[in-house]
């Protein structure tokens, strides 16, 4: 399980390259502080059970965040 994590934090590190070359800084620097999360979370040999804990936790947060973030705060664009 522990390597599931690497690989999360392999994948979220692809997303802060691409978002940082692309020009979006803020949204770099979340997947940033989530590589960081990962990787380290990964290298303290935890049980299965919580590491399925934990990224239920942070599927938790994501979920409350998104839901906050598109129902009060994205303006929606209906096209030109």
């Amino acid at each position: 399980m522990d390597r599931m994590f690497r690989v999360l934090g392999f994948w979220t590190a692809i997303f802060t390259v691409m978002l940082y070359v692309g020009g979006m800084n803020g949204a770099s620097l979340l997947f940033l502080a989530q590589t960081i999360f990962f990787v380290v979370l990964s290298y303290l040999k935890l049980t299965e059970r919580m590491y399925i804990y934990i990224f239920g936790a942070y599927l938790t947060v994501f979920f409350v965040g998104f839901t906050y973030y598109s129902t009060f705060i994205l303006v929606p664009s209906f096209g030109d």
